[in-house]
This record gives C-alpha cells, structure tokens and sequence, in this order.
C-alpha cells in the first residue's frame, strides 16, 4: 500500500508538472516591449487611409513563403541592409539609372535575393489597388520584415508606420561604411552599430535574424581554408566543406544548421556549440562582452523574442523621413517622376477637373 501510495503521488506529481507546463505553453505572451517611437511615426498611421494595409501584407506572404520560404529571410536582411544604410527609407530598393548607381550594386548588397524586391512591388500594387497611393516602400519593407519574422515562428509585433522613400541611393561607399563584412570581430561591429545608436545588446539580438537565411561560401571560407579556425567545431567545419570544397566555390549553406528555416533561438544554442556560420557570429560567443547575452539569449527563447523585438523597432527608425520628406513611390524601383514633388497620391483628370471652383 505504501508503494502504492508512493507511486500514486509520483504520478500525481508528474500529472501536476504536466499541467503547469502546460498552462506555461499557451499563457499568454508577455506584451512586448517598445523603444520610443520617432516624430512622426505611429502604429496606426494607416488606420483611416488603409485600414487593411497590414492584412494585405500578412495574407500576400502568408502564400508567398508557403510557395518560397527562403523569401522570408531574404525579406528580413532587405530591412537590415535598407537601414544600416542612409537610415529606413527604401534607396536600397531604387534600381540603377542612366545617371546613377544603385545601392544594389555595393558588393554588401549583390547577394540580395530579387525576390524580395519583387515582392515588396508585388505587395505596394495591392496596397495601391486597396487604398489608392498611400502606403510607402519604406514601410512596406518594415511590414514584410515583420511577417516574415511571424510567418517563421516568431513574435508578433507592432511596427511604426508613417516612414515616407528617398529621393536618392546612397553611395557606393556610403554602403560600404555601413554594412560591416562578415569577417568582423565585435569591436568592429560595435564600431559600426555605435554610428547608429545600437548597442551591444541590440547587436546580439539583431544577429539572431540570421536564424534563417542562406550563406555563400565566400561569406565564410576563410575560415576553412587554408587552415580551419580554431573556434569553429571540427565536426562543423567537416560539414561545410561537403558544400565549399575550396576556397572561391560558390555554393550555399544554411546560417543556421539545426533550424534553418524557423525563427527561432536555435542561432545562439549554434554558437555555443562553436557552430557560428561567420567570424561576426561565432565571436559573439567569444567576446567576454556579448558571451552572457548569447548565453541567456540560447537558454532562454521569451528573453530573445523581447529583445529582437525591441532592437528591430528602434532599428525600424534610423533616420526615418516622414511627414513632408521624400515621397510615396508609385514604383519602389524608382523614384516618382518629377523627383522631389512630395505628395503621395496622384490626382487623376477626372479627380483634378472635380476639385475646380468654377
């Protein structure tokens, strides 16, 4: 009978742990945390102008990553890349001309996925059919990021909205001093990021993006080749030359070997296993400044859900143009004729002919 009893509390004891795993599993989320918002920027910007602006976005990628999931991560670096550079304003999508450049060009940005540039297109000809010309390519890009985050399994957000385009790309070397290679180490990167007002934190947190996404062999090979580097796993680095054989092969492989293609915090649990893609995400678990954050980051995913969170808004907002700045592209490829006329919805002839006072 004791046994019995015995036994009798040890199941209710697991039936009892069960349950409050359980409940823990569909609590609600914590709300998220938010940095101050810029001027001129609000989460209901579109709330009368195009109150289904954000349902058209989720619902076109919602199909879109179905048929093609690596555009979610390729729409995610296209925010990253769109930011760093000439702040949140959508040059990154401005194709070259007959007199100038594109940002496309910069070598930071030729491994750039044209899908996702379709697909930001794509969705402005919907918001546009919807609502007329009033949603911008800077915040279009902004939404789809986030829904990819979501779409992959990561937390739901709000995202500011009122960011207005660029009348111009940035340079070539404007992109250049930008955008740190892959070969950074964390002084380096922190150099960069402090140029912007990110941290060490945000740095951590913003790095576990590339928990989905692709790599080419050149980002990463001089870690291979002609010695390996001595922080990276031996098994990992048997691994990757099945897919990069040589110095200079122009292949690819996944960023993050156990959960490519969810967003997740699989990405930190990488680097502590000595398992990072590139110098710039293995040495965060090196560094002794960022090592406690990947720590907490790979044994706690609600801990890097918040704080990508956080990190990703406040980085949503560098020099961010709003209210009469820029334009509303008709194109996200190219800028409005006429160049610097600030109004973001085209009168037609019938509308103009109705708005005379005779």
């Amino acid at each position: 009978m004791a046994a019995a009893r015995v036994s009798a509390a040890g199941t209710a004891s697991v039936v009892a742990a069960a349950i409050a795993v359980a409940v823990l599993l569909v609590a609600p989320a914590t709300a998220a945390r938010y940095p101050p918002l810029e001027k001129g920027l609000s989460f209901e910007f579109y709330k009368t102008s195009c109150p289904k602006a954000e349902s058209i976005v989720r619902e076109f990628l919602r199909s879109a990553i179905q048929r093609d999931v690596g555009l979610a991560a390729a729409l995610i670096r296209l925010h990253f890349h769109d930011c760093f550079v000439q702040g949140c304003d959508a040059s990154i999508l401005l194709d070259k001309t007959a007199t100038e450049p594109s940002e496309q060009e910069a070598i930071p940005n030729q491994t750039l996925r044209k899908a996702a540039f379709k697909a930001v297109n794509d969705i402005r000809d919907r918001l546009e059919r919807a609502c007329g010309r009033v949603v911008s390519c800077a915040d279009i890009v902004a939404l789809s990021a986030r829904d990819s985050v979501v779409l992959g399994g990561g937390p739901e957000y709000k995202v500011p909205l009122g960011r207005r385009d660029s009348l111009k790309p940035a340079s070539e070397k404007d992109v250049n001093d930008a955008l740190p290679p892959p070969t950074s180490d964390v002084p380096t990167l922190l150099s960069f990021l402090s140029k912007i007002n990110l941290d060490a934190t945000d740095l951590v947190a913003l790095s576990g993006g590339h928990t989905v996404g692709i790599a080419h062999c050149g980002s990463f090979d001089g870690r291979l080749f002609p010695a390996q580097d001595p922080t990276m796993n031996k098994w990992f680095a048997g691994h990757l030359k099945l897919t990069c054989p040589a110095k200079g092969v122009d292949n690819t492989t996944v960023n993050d070997i156990r959960t490519p293609n969810a967003f997740d915090n699989k990405y930190y649990v990488d680097l502590l296993n000595r398992e990072g893609l590139f110098t710039s995400d293995q040495d965060l678990y090196s560094n002794a400044t960022t090592r406690p954050i990947v720590t907490k980051f790979a044994v706690d995913q609600g801990a890097f859900f918040d704080q990508f969170v956080f990190s990703y808004v406040k980085m949503g907002q560098i020099k961010v143009l709003t209210g009469s700045q820029g334009q509303i592209r008709a194109n996200c490829s190219a800028r409005n004729p006429g160049g610097s006329l600030p109004w973001s919805v085209v009168e037609t002839v019938a509308d103009a002919a109705e708005s005379l006072v005779l």
